[in-house]
């Protein structure tokens, strides 16, 4: 209803287009008409009028008495017409017509004189049924051809749905193309028109990019997996370095680095689709707490009418930590966990997310701005990732009076 009600749609631009074109080929056709038949209606009043002064005179000659038409007075001839004969307007025998347009009682005449003897005679014929050819013949034509704009601008606005939708159907595609659904496609279609080929554009340029992101994802799993044996032979080797400062040193450095591989790991199959949740009835009011109390970072938590919400423990275990550690990573104190329903929000008092994060979500290895703190930018990812696989939704906004909101929103349990 709203692309209908759209009056700047390709849909009531064709409509417009049509009317415009119908209402200049009707005004063009109707002029070109009105101005032949008033030609001709013209042609034939002379005619008519001069063959009856012929006639007049005739009778007049033959009879010698003048018929009731015919007029042998120039004072009851029009002004025009006597300019005319003192002109020398005439034609053949030296005959003069003018046209008497109508007054208020709509009846014109047309008016034929030529010289006669030492005057002039004239006759005037009525052209009253003329007018009234030409009238209804005008009335008629603007009543069919208001019938066709009626009839041709609904059948426009049909055709031109075909194409409208096509559009809408490409557009719905590329909108999905660019919130990652990246196995949308337009289906294509049939012909050889503007709308095909960039149907067919955009379902290449989503092949292309889905092919340069199974690349990247394989990438980033090879990299991962190879990282993962010296890795281990790393941790191996620091634990079996003497105590001291430089050996916490790189103790530090070697876990951090284990975090990356595995949080690499984990983005590499959550990319890859291989995750599956086992879910089950879990209470928040107790699960929520103990992943607070794993994390081992001061976090206030509230619970408001805690429901019990359908979803993996571990998982939930693994967002709830992420984005607690996020807080305190890239925020400011006190960060808080609220508990209401089947919802968990997680805020900090600090600068809040950057704009980039709130309008296209988070991206791996991407921390935003200098004051949100440093690292490697891949837990909200994860968080967002393990929320898909459970079926729950998160959401990412800033408080009005400052700091960072994640709000997860889980289905809840029959």
């Amino acid at each position: 209803m709203r692309d209908l009600l759209n009056w700047r749609s390709l849909r009531w631009k064709i409509c417009l287009l049509v009317t415009v074109c119908c209402c200049a080929v009707a005004l063009t056709v109707g002029s070109l008409v009105h101005s032949s038949t008033l030609a001709r209606s013209m042609n034939d009043g002379s005619a008519k009028a001069v063959a009856a002064l012929t006639a007049s005179l005739d009778t007049y000659e033959r009879d010698g008495v003048a018929p009731s038409e015919l007029q042998l007075s120039p004072g009851a001839l029009p002004d025009a017409l006597l300019r005319r004969i003192r002109d020398g307007r005439g034609s053949g025998h030296g005959d003069v017509t003018w046209y008497e347009e109508p007054g208020p009682g709509d009846h014109p005449s047309m008016w034929a004189a030529r010289p006669y003897r030492d005057g002039i005679a004239a006759v005037e014929i009525d052209m009253t049924a003329d007018l009234l050819t030409r009238r209804a013949l005008d009335r008629h034509m603007w009543k069919y051809s208001l019938l066709a704009l009626a009839v041709v601008v609904p059948l426009s606005a049909l055709a031109a749905e075909l194409p409208n939708r096509r559009l809408r159907r490409v557009a719905r595609t590329a909108r999905r193309i660019g919130s990652g659904d990246l196995a949308a496609r337009t289906g294509g279609g049939r012909g050889n028109d503007e709308i095909t080929a960039i149907a067919a554009t955009v379902d290449s340029m989503a092949d292309t990019l889905h092919a340069r992101l199974l690349t990247e994802q394989r990438f980033t799993a090879d990299v991962a997996h190879e990282l993962r044996t010296p890795l281990m032979g790393l941790v191996t080797a620091s634990g079996l370095l003497p105590r001291g400062e430089a050996t916490d040193l790189v103790r530090d450095r070697v876990r951090v680095l284990r975090t990356l591989v595995e949080d690499l790991l984990e983005i590499s199959r959550l990319d890859a689709g291989a995750e599956r949740a086992e879910s089950r009835r879990v209470p928040l009011a107790e699960a929520v707490p103990e992943s607070l109390a794993r994390s081992g970072l001061p976090t206030r938590f509230t619970a408001a009418d805690a429901g019990c919400a359908q979803t993996d423990p571990r998982r939930l275990d693994r967002i709830v930590t992420n984005l607690v550690v996020n807080a305190h990573r890239h925020g400011r104190a006190p960060v808080e966990v609220t508990v209401a329903g089947t919802t968990v929000t997680v805020r900090d008092h600090g600068p809040g997310f950057p704009d980039a994060l709130l309008a296209d979500g988070p991206q791996r290895f991407r921390t935003g701005t200098a004051e949100r703190g440093r690292g490697h930018g891949l837990g909200l990812t994860i968080a967002l990732g393990q929320a898909a696989v459970v079926g729950a939704s998160l959401s990412f906004t800033n408080a009005p009076d400052g700091g960072a909101v994640a709000t997860l929103r889980l289905p809840a349990a029959d």
